[in-house]
């Protein structure tokens, strides 16, 4: 079957139309996106962008490596697993995501009661960060709400004048002011419904309340 045929095909040089050539396709983004906090592998992929089929992600993959979007890598023992990241160029996609969410905020078909990835979550509140009057460092641990029996998957926040930023893993060189263990869905209502914390069950605190309110303060959408 033949491939699509490119906007550059048709004689347009637009660099715009290129991006679209290069990352327009169904499921493209998505896939990019599962990836700018860090390498997954083709399981993980499959797990988190629910919908697509295996297929699809073997050929999604294979078009981005084509187009120096991302790369195949092999980690050592004790892993020992083939995993895919995006390259230094791949990861600039990241300010498009953040673009796209900002601008689709405003759609008045957004889902807003669809469920995310814990890493679409995370991505989210980065999207729409700001300094905060204070500095603090939040652990978060959330649990996948679209499915049963999920393992909870860390990520730390930092919140302060200088700016908010949320990323995955944690760090043994600073101790979290406090932890949110949360589904997804529940945070979700939190930074993106506007949810109030206290209020809403499948969110539990511990440690420090007010670094907590401090990063979601920070990193809750203002609609």
């Amino acid at each position: 079957m033949a491939g699509r045929r490119t906007y550059g095909s048709y004689n347009d040089g637009c660099a715009a139309a290129h991006a679209l050539d290069v990352v327009g396709d169904r499921w493209t983004m998505i896939v990019v996106r599962e990836l700018l906090l860090g390498p997954k592998r083709f399981t993980q992929l499959q797990r988190d962008v629910i919908g697509i089929g295996p297929s699809v992600l073997t050929q999604r993959l294979h078009e981005l490596e084509q187009h120096g979007v991302l790369v195949r890598e092999h980690l050592p023992a004790p892993a020992d697993v083939d995993v895919y990241a995006l390259t230094a160029w791949g990861q600039r996609l990241e300010a498009v995501n953040t673009a796209l969410s900002q601008w689709a905020v405003g759609s008045p078909t957004l889902p807003w009661d669809a469920d995310m990835s814990p890493d679409t979550l995370v991505l989210a509140m980065s999207a729409h960060a700001r300094p905060g009057p204070r500095t603090a460092v939040v652990e978060l641990r959330l649990t996948d709400s679209r499915r049963d029996g999920a393992a909870p998957v860390t990520y730390r926040g930092v919140v302060g004048p200088d700016g908010t930023r949320v990323g995955r893993g944690t760090s043994s060189d600073v101790t979290p002011d406090a932890t949110i263990d949360a589904t997804t869905r529940a945070l979700k209502a939190v930074v993106i419904g506007g949810a109030d914390l206290d209020a809403t069950p499948g969110v539990r605190v511990t440690g420090d309340a007010e670094a907590v309110r401090a990063l979601l303060d920070a990193t809750t959408l203002r609609r």
